[in-house]
């Protein structure tokens, strides 16, 4: 049989970390057929002389849980090579939905693009299939919607009934096909969350031998603790864990303690390994600013909330991912409610509206109550070194921990920092600029590193009979073109991206094909 496609004379790196080695790689309905000398022609040749070959890189850390209904074509990530992601991340994501209207507070990349017209995991597994992404996608199942679905907006540990709903709701969705639970542990949804809440909810995914992967509760001040205790959770639960961008915002100290902590907890035979975000600043909604009773009837509730007495002193009581640095340290990004105020820091936009930072915070928030998408803020946190300390590390992994866009069609008004520049900051920065990782190295980081905590036999290498998921590039010119205030920029030098056996990046070119699979746990397809 002739193959349907052969990319010859590259540098073929494997994902297992070995060198790059001059291979020639046939693919056949999907799969690769063979990797080697391959003397017969195929019926669609590519001359990858000069180019790297590796497997389609994974983003094991991703939030385009809705993203990918309002455009699956995933331009910013397909021109970056990625060819799988992970959502359901930090216990946000699209299931399961009980009441909608408090359900849109832990979706990132939310818009009134698409209704929220479904409730169980398996609908929504089943609206994803139908949009037909240009990329693989697997999900965990996000504690954050967990609570909200049983709890409610209640600050407290759930009781007995409301920890059997969540068991409930989290079989269903392992029954759908998902690949494990998210904890996003320092958000307000789930700040109430107990220890003992927690393990509960690890019983069927060790179990299952699935995954656990959690935001920790603290990562300002506390850090270490946060991450003792996901530590300790996971170890006596069972399961494996992934602890997401793992690097606390308390500086350097902490920072090389949190990698100490973690290193350790493997050499004593723990399964753990952790991700990191490209961006030297965090990332996250306004309102996270608020705690979960300021959100009981949504941002069209607030004025009420503030009129109460005590209230908004409350409120700037609150320990908050938002507010631990100070309001100096916080910038609210583009947005079209305060489009004057963007790019300021809150001390600044304070001083603008003539009121305290908090109640300028406050203010802006009462005002995007109708926006269909809600203010997001940055925050400054890591230094080169830090950066170097993560991205150099074995159990290190990069994660784009943001939204799959497009720069055109539904999702071209919207920005995530990361989304068209994470995989290309990596190898650019990691690779060429600092020389922290060999190429074979860093795209092991990027593919069969993933692929492993995954558990996925068939995807992150190159080998014969695996899923032709596959990246070719140019080792000299890939890097990312977007910046702070340019975050919509493709990446370039990714020549050739195939999915499945498909090619979605053609010379350069988005063929605008979506061949991508939802790869459910247990399944034959995954």
């Amino acid at each position: 049989m002739t193959p349907e496609l052969i990319i010859r004379n590259g540098t073929m790196f494997d994902g297992l970390g070995n060198p790059g080695v001059a291979a020639d790689i046939a693919v056949e309905q999907g799969r690769i057929v063979a990797v080697g000398r391959i003397d017969s022609p195929g019926i669609r040749e590519i001359d990858a002389t000069g180019l790297y070959v590796s497997p389609g890189f994974i983003d094991i850390h991703s939030h385009s849980d809705f993203t990918l209904l309002v455009d699956p074509r995933a331009v910013s990530a397909v021109h970056q090579g990625v060819t799988l992601e992970v959502i359901g991340n930090c216990g946000h994501g699209c299931f399961p939905l009980v009441d909608k209207q408090l359900a849109k507070n832990t979706i990132y990349g939310i818009t009134g693009d698409i209704a929220l017209d479904w409730s169980t995991p398996a609908a929504y597994l089943e609206r994803l299939e139908a949009a037909k992404p240009a990329i693989n996608v697997l999900t965990l199942v996000p504690n954050g919607q967990l609570r909200q679905a049983t709890v409610g907006l209640a600050e407290r540990p759930a009781n007995a009934e409301e920890r059997r709903a969540m068991r409930r709701h989290l079989d269903e969705a392992l029954e759908a096909g998902a690949h494990g639970l998210s904890t996003g542990l320092e958000y307000p949804i789930e700040m109430g969350a107990s220890g003992e809440e927690v393990a509960a909810l690890l019983e069927p995914i060790a179990r299952r031998g699935l995954l656990y992967a959690t935001h920790t509760r603290k990562r300002d001040d506390g850090a270490l603790a946060a991450i003792e205790e996901a530590l300790r959770t996971a170890r006596e639960a069972g399961v494996r864990l992934q602890i997401s961008h793992l690097l606390p915002r308390g500086g350097r100290d902490d920072c090389e303690a949190s990698v100490e902590l973690v290193a350790n907890a493997r050499e004593g035979g723990q399964d753990v390994a952790f991700d990191m975000h490209t961006r030297d600043f965090s990332l996250t909604f306004l309102h996270a600013m608020l705690p979960p009773w300021a959100m009981a009837e949504g941002l069209a509730g607030l004025p009420k909330v503030l009129s109460g007495p005590g209230n908004r002193e409350r409120i700037h009581g609150h320990p908050s991912i938002v507010t631990s640095g100070g309001w100096g340290r916080v910038t609210l990004l583009d947005n079209d409610v305060a489009p004057e105020y963007a790019r300021l820091d809150f001390d600044t936009i304070g001083q603008r509206m003539n009121m305290a930072p908090s109640d300028a915070a406050l203010e802006l928030l009462c005002r995007s109550a109708a926006s269909p998408r809600p203010l997001m803020i940055i925050r400054p946190v890591y230094s080169e070194a830090d950066q170097n300390l993560a991205f150099s590390h074995d159990l290190c992994m990069p994660g784009s921990d943001a939204t799959a866009l497009c720069p055109n069609g539904p999702l071209a008004g919207s920005a995530f920092h990361g989304a068209y520049s994470w995989a290309a900051w990596f190898y650019r920065v990691c690779v060429r600029e600092r020389a922290l990782l060999s190429p074979g190295a860093a795209i092991h980081k990027l593919t069969g590193q993933p692929a492993t905590v995954l558990n996925l036999a068939d995807r992150g290498i190159l080998k014969q009979g695996v899923r032709a998921d596959i990246a070719v590039f140019d080792p000299k010119g890939f890097g990312e073109a977007a910046s702070l205030w340019q975050p919509n920029q493709i990446a370039q030098g990714m020549k050739f991206v195939l999915v499945n056996g498909v090619l979605v990046l053609d010379d350069g070119v988005n063929t605008n094909m979506r061949p991508g699979q939802v790869l459910r746990q247990g399944s034959v397809a995954g």
